[in-house]
Order: structure tokens, then sequence, then C-alpha cells
């Protein structure tokens, strides 16, 4: 038994027709009827029940069919998964990114890797943009999602967007819709340390100044969900992101715009070593890129 001959017998199957599934395999009847019955006397029972008006599927048949579908359909499985494996399309695949990354275009990022490269292991390290490129450099990030500028001649560069900033404010202790009507100079501030994240601490000392005043820092942190859980709590106030917007869960934070800086922003980037050997580098930065941009 050949794997053509479940291939014939399933088309016989669904056509129930020997002129018609010929046709659909690219071959003559006479073929056909030849593996159809080599197939029956191999296994020893009638398949079909064959008559000049029609072509009927016997219970064996029908069992045999549920058989040969199953097989059949592991068989291209695991072709697909050893042509993946050849190309290199399994494995682990290490992704990095800030804390103020949309993680609902996170997740449909990863989704549709998920859907492209089922066998490949996605990992993630959520970090600051200076670890990022440290690791990407030494082979440890495939790709990294990061705060702009880079200055790695050893790493290309994509855009992604531009992040303006807004104030965030707790409900229960700012009772205001506007920024012009906050106190900011007597204010207590929570913001990123300033070693880890150096680009977003220049961007927020840039708006204060902006604002005409010196910000009261009263607790540093290393990730946008930490500094939104203190704001919530009413520790403080702060500044962040605005794509922050779309990840907040709770619905004690308040966002104010901040007209008057509203041209202070940081760009985006996705990045990765130029000479990054996988092969599911390219297609999986495009990916990244449709998603994010």
């Amino acid at each position: 038994m050949e794997i053509r001959h479940l291939r014939y017998f399933r088309m016989l199957a669904q056509e129930l027709h020997f002129g018609r599934a010929a046709k659909r395999l690219f071959i003559s009847q006479p073929p056909l009827s030849r593996q159809i019955r080599e197939l029956e006397e191999e296994l020893e029972v009638q398949l079909f029940i064959r008559n000049n008006k029609r072509v009927i599927l016997t219970d064996a048949g029908k069992y045999y069919l549920a058989e040969c579908e199953q097989l059949l359909n592991n068989l291209e499985k695991a072709k697909q998964h050893s042509r993946q494996i050849h190309l290199s399309e399994s494995g682990v695949f290490n992704i990095g990114y800030i804390s103020s990354i949309s993680k609902k275009k996170l997740s449909e990022l990863l989704k549709q890797i998920k859907k492209n490269y089922p066998l490949l292991q996605i990992h993630l390290f959520e970090t600051s943009s200076h670890k990022q490129l440290d690791a990407l450099e030494q082979g440890k990030l495939d790709i990294g999602i990061v705060r702009a500028p880079i200055m790695r001649p050893l790493l290309t560069q994509v855009n992604l967007y531009e992040d303006g900033f807004v104030l965030a404010v707790c409900k229960d202790t700012v009772l205001v819709d506007n920024i012009k009507d906050i106190d900011l100079s007597s204010a207590s501030f929570i913001s990123y340390n300033s070693e880890y994240a150096p680009v977003y601490h220049q961007k927020f000392l840039e708006i204060c100044a902006r604002l005409h005043f010196t910000p009261t820092i009263i607790h540093e942190c290393n990730t946008i969900p930490s500094i939104l859980e203190l704001v919530a709590y009413g520790v403080g106030i702060a500044i962040v992101p605005k794509m922050a917007i779309q990840d907040c869960t709770t619905s004690n934070i308040h966002f104010l715009e901040i007209g008057i800086a509203s041209d202070i922003t940081t760009r985006i980037v996705m990045t990765f070593l130029i000479n990054n050997p996988s092969n599911v580098l390219l297609p999986i930065s495009d990916l990244a890129y449709d998603t994010f941009k």
C-alpha cells in the first residue's frame, strides 16, 4: 500500500464518481479503477458498491475513510513541521520590550506569530532600552522594542510610532479636569528611575521646564504599571507615555492632556542585530511593524 492509494481512495469517496475523481486527480479513469481495486485486494474488503448509475461507500469504506482522513492529515502536519524545522521556524525567538508599549498590540503580535509559526517558542523580556541593546549585541535577544535614540553600529532600527505624554492623577485626590488647575510645583511625583530610563527622564524634565516648575520626585519605579499603581493609590502623580492609557486597568486614574508640551514626544523603534542569522527574523519584524505602526 502506498500513499497514493489513500489519496485516490479519499478523492473517490468525496466524489463518488470515477470520472470526476480521476479528473481532479489529473489521471485517466482506468488507473484510478486499478488503484482502488489493488487497495481493496490488499485490505480484503469491499470499499465501494459500484453499478452503472452510481458509486456508494460501504460501511467498511466509511470507516476506512475516517481513518484515512486522519492519517493523511497527520502526514501533512508532519511534512509542515519538518519544513519548519529545516527552515529554523522552530526553537526559541527572544523579544524584548519596554514597559510602556501597548500590551494589547503585543498580544496581537504574539497571536500572529503563533499562527504563522506554531512550533516557534517566543520568550518575552520586559526591560529597559539600554539592557535590551546590550542583550541584542550579545545575541541574547532577537528583536528589541525600545525608546530612541540608538547609537549602536551593529544594530539596525525601524521606526514604529511617536509617543507623547499625559499627566496621570488619582481621581480620589485630584478633582480637576485641566492640568492648569493643579499646583504642580507642590505636587509629589512618581517617575522612572533616571538611570534605568534616561530618555524618558530627560523628556519628563523637559516637560516640567516647559510648565515652569521643578518636580518633587518622591518615588522612582522601573515599570509603567508600577508607576500607575502608586498613582491609583493616591501616592502621587506622574507624567507617563500616552500609550499607557491603552493598558490602564484601573478606573481610579484620570489622564490629563499636557497641551503646552504636546510637541514633546519620544520615538519607539524596533531594533535587531544586522547579522542575526535567524530565518524568521525579517518576517517577524514585518509582523511587528504592521502591528505597532
